[in-house]
Protein backbone atom coordinates (compact mmCIF):
# COMPACT_ATOMS: atom_id res chain seq x y z
CA UNK A 1 0.00 0.00 0.00
CA UNK A 2 1.31 3.59 -0.84
CA UNK A 3 0.33 6.34 1.48
CA UNK A 4 0.53 9.95 0.59
CA UNK A 5 -0.03 13.04 2.74
CA UNK A 6 -1.74 15.39 -0.06
CA UNK A 7 -2.33 18.09 3.04
CA UNK A 8 -1.00 18.07 6.53
CA UNK A 9 -2.36 20.94 7.73
CA UNK A 10 -5.70 21.82 10.27
CA UNK A 11 -8.40 23.87 8.69
CA UNK A 12 -7.35 26.72 7.12
CA UNK A 13 -3.58 25.47 6.34
CA UNK A 14 -0.28 27.10 7.17
CA UNK A 15 -0.11 29.87 7.39
CA UNK A 16 -3.55 30.42 8.04
CA UNK A 17 -4.80 33.31 5.52
CA UNK A 18 -6.23 35.49 8.12
CA UNK A 19 -3.70 35.14 10.71
CA UNK A 20 -0.47 36.94 11.46
CA UNK A 21 0.51 34.55 15.10
CA UNK A 22 4.47 34.12 15.34
CA UNK A 23 4.19 30.85 13.43
CA UNK A 24 2.36 32.15 10.14
CA UNK A 25 4.38 35.00 10.38
CA UNK A 26 7.69 33.75 10.80
CA UNK A 27 6.95 31.12 7.81
CA UNK A 28 5.69 34.25 5.46
CA UNK A 29 8.64 36.30 6.38
CA UNK A 30 11.22 32.75 6.40
CA UNK A 31 12.13 33.74 10.06
CA UNK A 32 11.36 29.97 11.16
CA UNK A 33 12.31 26.90 10.15
CA UNK A 34 8.75 25.86 9.02
CA UNK A 35 7.20 24.54 5.68
CA UNK A 36 4.30 25.62 4.09
CA UNK A 37 1.21 23.13 4.46
CA UNK A 38 -2.65 22.49 3.06
CA UNK A 39 -5.34 21.26 4.59
CA UNK A 40 -5.73 17.70 5.78
CA UNK A 41 -5.50 15.04 3.54
CA UNK A 42 -3.96 11.73 2.35
CA UNK A 43 -4.99 9.10 -0.69
CA UNK A 44 -3.88 5.80 -0.46
CA UNK A 45 -3.76 2.77 -3.46
CA UNK A 46 -2.56 -1.12 -3.84
CA UNK A 47 -0.84 -0.51 -7.36
CA UNK A 48 -0.46 3.06 -7.14
CA UNK A 49 -2.91 3.48 -10.17
CA UNK A 50 -6.07 3.99 -8.36
CA UNK A 51 -6.54 5.78 -5.38
CA UNK A 52 -8.65 6.20 -2.66
CA UNK A 53 -8.89 9.69 -1.53
CA UNK A 54 -9.39 10.30 2.14
CA UNK A 55 -11.07 13.81 2.87
CA UNK A 56 -11.48 16.25 -0.20
CA UNK A 57 -9.78 19.88 1.24
CA UNK A 58 -10.49 23.25 0.14
CA UNK A 59 -6.89 22.98 -1.36
CA UNK A 60 -7.69 19.96 -3.64
CA UNK A 61 -6.76 21.62 -6.95
CA UNK A 62 -3.49 22.21 -5.95
CA UNK A 63 -2.78 19.17 -4.09
CA UNK A 64 -3.50 17.24 -7.46
CA UNK A 65 -1.12 19.34 -8.89
CA UNK A 66 1.33 18.38 -6.87
CA UNK A 67 0.88 14.71 -6.73
CA UNK A 68 1.41 13.49 -10.77
CA UNK A 69 -0.68 9.96 -10.14
CA UNK A 70 -3.53 11.80 -9.14
CA UNK A 71 -3.43 13.78 -12.54
CA UNK A 72 -4.59 13.57 -15.55
CA UNK A 73 -2.85 11.15 -18.46
CA UNK A 74 -5.05 8.33 -19.29
CA UNK A 75 -7.22 10.30 -21.25
CA UNK A 76 -7.92 13.79 -22.21
CA UNK A 77 -9.65 14.49 -19.00
CA UNK A 78 -9.53 11.76 -16.06
CA UNK A 79 -7.51 11.57 -12.76
CA UNK A 80 -6.25 8.69 -10.41
CA UNK A 81 -8.80 9.28 -7.93
CA UNK A 82 -11.12 6.41 -8.06
CA UNK A 83 -13.16 7.12 -5.46
CA UNK A 84 -13.72 9.40 -2.18
CA UNK A 85 -13.87 8.50 1.51
CA UNK A 86 -14.69 10.87 4.04
CA UNK A 87 -14.18 10.35 8.00
CA UNK A 88 -16.30 13.46 8.93
CA UNK A 89 -18.84 16.24 7.50
CA UNK A 90 -16.59 19.13 8.32
CA UNK A 91 -16.24 21.81 6.00
CA UNK A 92 -12.37 21.45 5.68
CA UNK A 93 -12.34 17.74 4.69
CA UNK A 94 -16.11 17.97 2.34
CA UNK A 95 -15.44 21.04 0.35
CA UNK A 96 -13.20 19.97 -2.53
CA UNK A 97 -15.94 17.98 -3.47
CA UNK A 98 -17.13 20.76 -5.16
CA UNK A 99 -13.97 20.88 -7.21
CA UNK A 100 -14.42 17.72 -8.69
CA UNK A 101 -17.88 18.61 -9.99
CA UNK A 102 -16.10 18.68 -13.36
CA UNK A 103 -14.75 14.87 -13.33
CA UNK A 104 -16.30 11.45 -13.51
CA UNK A 105 -19.25 10.26 -11.58
CA UNK A 106 -18.19 10.64 -7.71
CA UNK A 107 -18.34 7.11 -6.03
CA UNK A 108 -18.19 8.32 -2.18
CA UNK A 109 -17.63 6.48 0.85
CA UNK A 110 -19.25 8.05 3.85
CA UNK A 111 -21.32 7.43 7.44
CA UNK A 112 -25.11 7.97 7.40
CA UNK A 113 -24.64 10.62 9.35
CA UNK A 114 -21.72 12.67 7.02
CA UNK A 115 -24.39 11.98 4.40
CA UNK A 116 -27.22 13.60 5.90
CA UNK A 117 -25.02 16.64 7.04
CA UNK A 118 -23.96 16.75 3.40
CA UNK A 119 -27.62 16.58 1.66
CA UNK A 120 -28.83 19.03 3.98
CA UNK A 121 -26.66 21.72 6.25
CA UNK A 122 -24.16 21.74 3.93
CA UNK A 123 -26.09 19.88 0.58
CA UNK A 124 -22.87 19.35 -1.34
CA UNK A 125 -24.23 16.13 -2.56
CA UNK A 126 -27.41 17.96 -4.16
CA UNK A 127 -25.08 20.44 -5.78
CA UNK A 128 -23.10 17.54 -7.64
CA UNK A 129 -26.30 16.12 -8.74
CA UNK A 130 -25.98 18.63 -11.45
CA UNK A 131 -22.76 17.78 -12.57
CA UNK A 132 -21.10 15.08 -11.68
CA UNK A 133 -23.30 13.00 -9.45
CA UNK A 134 -22.87 10.97 -6.56
CA UNK A 135 -22.94 7.55 -5.98
CA UNK A 136 -23.23 7.61 -2.46
CA UNK A 137 -21.77 3.98 -0.54
CA UNK A 138 -22.64 3.76 3.08
CA UNK A 139 -19.76 3.10 5.95
CA UNK A 140 -21.20 1.19 9.25
CA UNK A 141 -18.77 2.59 12.03
CA UNK A 142 -18.50 -0.27 13.83
CA UNK A 143 -15.15 -1.79 13.00
CA UNK A 144 -16.82 -4.53 9.77
CA UNK A 145 -14.65 -5.02 7.13
CA UNK A 146 -15.28 -3.07 3.71
CA UNK A 147 -13.73 -2.49 0.72
CA UNK A 148 -14.10 0.15 -2.39
CA UNK A 149 -14.64 -1.49 -5.57
CA UNK A 150 -12.69 1.10 -7.48
CA UNK A 151 -9.33 0.55 -5.88
CA UNK A 152 -9.07 -3.15 -5.18
CA UNK A 153 -6.48 -4.53 -3.13
CA UNK A 154 -7.18 -2.56 0.74
CA UNK A 155 -9.80 -3.60 3.11
CA UNK A 156 -11.38 -0.89 5.32
CA UNK A 157 -12.73 -1.08 8.80
CA UNK A 158 -14.03 2.57 10.60
CA UNK A 159 -14.64 3.06 13.93
CA UNK A 160 -16.65 5.82 15.91
CA UNK A 161 -14.55 8.60 17.42
CA UNK A 162 -16.17 11.04 20.35
CA UNK A 163 -16.94 14.11 18.44
CA UNK A 164 -19.29 17.14 17.67
CA UNK A 165 -20.93 17.59 14.00
CA UNK A 166 -20.42 20.87 12.52
CA UNK A 167 -22.32 23.74 13.35
CA UNK A 168 -24.60 22.91 10.15
CA UNK A 169 -25.40 19.36 11.05
CA UNK A 170 -29.15 19.18 12.00
CA UNK A 171 -28.13 17.09 15.04
CA UNK A 172 -24.96 19.34 15.86
CA UNK A 173 -25.71 19.32 19.49
CA UNK A 174 -27.19 15.38 19.46
CA UNK A 175 -24.02 13.92 18.65
CA UNK A 176 -24.41 10.40 16.24
CA UNK A 177 -22.23 8.11 16.14
CA UNK A 178 -20.34 7.92 12.74
CA UNK A 179 -19.77 12.03 12.99
CA UNK A 180 -15.98 11.51 13.51
CA UNK A 181 -14.52 8.12 12.23
CA UNK A 182 -11.07 6.58 12.37
CA UNK A 183 -10.11 4.30 9.73
CA UNK A 184 -8.25 1.14 9.85
CA UNK A 185 -6.55 0.54 6.50
CA UNK A 186 -4.95 -3.00 5.46
CA UNK A 187 -3.48 -4.11 2.21
CA UNK A 188 -4.50 -7.48 1.55
CA UNK A 189 -1.49 -8.75 -0.53
CA UNK A 190 1.62 -7.36 1.90
CA UNK A 191 -0.73 -7.18 5.44
CA UNK A 192 0.50 -3.83 6.08
CA UNK A 193 -2.19 -1.40 8.06
CA UNK A 194 -2.34 2.22 8.75
CA UNK A 195 -4.60 3.35 11.36
CA UNK A 196 -5.32 7.03 10.38
CA UNK A 197 -7.53 9.41 12.41
CA UNK A 198 -7.23 13.29 12.23
CA UNK A 199 -9.68 13.86 14.14
CA UNK A 200 -8.75 11.91 17.20
CA UNK A 201 -9.73 13.72 20.42
CA UNK A 202 -10.03 10.59 22.79
CA UNK A 203 -8.42 7.18 23.41
CA UNK A 204 -11.64 4.86 23.85
CA UNK A 205 -11.38 1.55 24.68
CA UNK A 206 -12.70 0.04 21.42
CA UNK A 207 -9.95 1.78 19.79
CA UNK A 208 -6.80 0.00 21.44
CA UNK A 209 -7.33 -3.47 19.31
CA UNK A 210 -7.65 -1.59 15.98
CA UNK A 211 -4.46 0.80 16.95
CA UNK A 212 -2.78 -2.01 18.29
CA UNK A 213 -2.69 -3.68 15.06
CA UNK A 214 -1.07 -0.90 12.63
CA UNK A 215 1.99 -0.36 11.55
CA UNK A 216 1.39 3.39 10.88
CA UNK A 217 -0.75 5.87 13.70
CA UNK A 218 -1.65 8.69 11.64
CA UNK A 219 -3.42 10.54 14.18
CA UNK A 220 -4.40 14.51 15.03
CA UNK A 221 -1.90 16.87 15.21
CA UNK A 222 -3.61 20.00 15.90
CA UNK A 223 -2.62 21.55 19.37
CA UNK A 224 0.46 20.92 21.77
CA UNK A 225 -0.93 22.18 24.34
CA UNK A 226 -4.99 23.06 25.70
CA UNK A 227 -4.37 26.58 25.48
CA UNK A 228 -2.60 27.15 21.76
CA UNK A 229 -5.12 29.71 20.44
CA UNK A 230 -5.42 31.76 23.57
CA UNK A 231 -1.67 31.94 23.71
CA UNK A 232 -1.42 33.18 20.31
CA UNK A 233 -3.94 35.35 20.74
CA UNK A 234 -5.74 33.56 17.81
CA UNK A 235 -9.04 32.39 19.60
CA UNK A 236 -10.57 31.74 22.37
CA UNK A 237 -11.66 28.16 22.16
CA UNK A 238 -9.22 25.27 24.06
CA UNK A 239 -8.35 22.03 21.89
CA UNK A 240 -10.30 19.54 24.20
CA UNK A 241 -13.32 22.03 23.46
CA UNK A 242 -13.05 21.46 19.89
CA UNK A 243 -12.36 18.14 20.27
CA UNK A 244 -8.83 17.68 20.08
CA UNK A 245 -6.15 15.77 22.52
CA UNK A 246 -3.16 18.10 22.77
CA UNK A 247 -0.18 16.61 22.65
CA UNK A 248 1.74 17.68 25.51
CA UNK A 249 0.65 17.30 29.44
CA UNK A 250 -0.25 14.06 31.23
CA UNK A 251 -2.81 11.98 29.30
CA UNK A 252 -2.10 14.41 26.35
CA UNK A 253 -1.13 12.58 22.65
CA UNK A 254 2.27 11.95 23.82
CA UNK A 255 1.64 9.76 26.51
CA UNK A 256 -0.98 8.27 24.72
CA UNK A 257 0.93 7.12 22.06
CA UNK A 258 3.55 5.37 24.47
CA UNK A 259 1.24 2.42 24.84
CA UNK A 260 1.90 1.12 20.85
CA UNK A 261 5.69 0.76 21.22
CA UNK A 262 5.54 -1.31 17.74
CA UNK A 263 3.89 1.29 15.15
CA UNK A 264 5.52 4.18 13.45
CA UNK A 265 3.69 7.67 14.63
CA UNK A 266 2.44 10.62 12.75
CA UNK A 267 0.83 13.81 13.76
CA UNK A 268 -1.45 15.53 10.80
CA UNK A 269 -4.07 17.76 11.20
CA UNK A 270 -1.49 20.68 12.67
CA UNK A 271 -3.18 23.83 13.29
CA UNK A 272 -1.30 27.21 12.20
CA UNK A 273 -0.51 28.12 16.39
CA UNK A 274 1.19 24.92 17.41
CA UNK A 275 4.94 25.36 17.88
CA UNK A 276 5.82 21.67 16.48
CA UNK A 277 5.48 23.83 12.89
CA UNK A 278 8.83 24.91 14.17
CA UNK A 279 11.85 22.57 13.27
CA UNK A 280 13.79 23.62 15.51
CA UNK A 281 11.27 24.39 18.67
CA UNK A 282 11.93 22.83 21.93
CA UNK A 283 8.41 21.17 21.56
CA UNK A 284 9.94 19.36 18.35
CA UNK A 285 12.38 18.05 20.04
CA UNK A 286 10.41 16.55 22.12
CA UNK A 287 8.61 14.95 20.06
CA UNK A 288 11.69 13.66 17.98
CA UNK A 289 12.67 11.97 21.38
CA UNK A 290 9.37 10.23 21.44
CA UNK A 291 9.85 8.90 18.13
CA UNK A 292 7.07 10.81 16.74
CA UNK A 293 6.89 12.32 13.54
CA UNK A 294 5.15 15.71 12.21
CA UNK A 295 3.22 15.10 8.76
CA UNK A 296 4.45 17.27 5.77
CA UNK A 297 2.45 18.07 2.72
CA UNK A 298 4.19 15.08 0.02
CA UNK A 299 5.28 12.89 2.49
CA UNK A 300 5.12 9.57 1.05
CA UNK A 301 4.70 5.72 2.62
CA UNK A 302 4.85 2.24 1.76
CA UNK A 303 3.36 -0.39 3.64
Amino acid sequence: MRIHVLGAGAGGGFPQWNCHCRYCAGVRAGAIAARPRTQSSITVSADGERWVLINASPDIRAQIEAFPPLRPGRAVRDTGIAAVLLVDSQIDHATGLLTLREGPRLALYTTAPVQQDLSTGFPVIPMLSHYCGVDWHPIVADGSVFGVSEAPGLSFQAYALSSKAPPYSPHRHDPHPGDNIGLLITDTATGGRLFYAPGLGAFEPHLHAPMAQADVLMVDGTAWRDEDLIDQGAGSKRALEMGHLPQSGPGGMIERLAAFPRARKILIHINNTNPILDDHSRERAILDAAGITVAEDGLDLVL
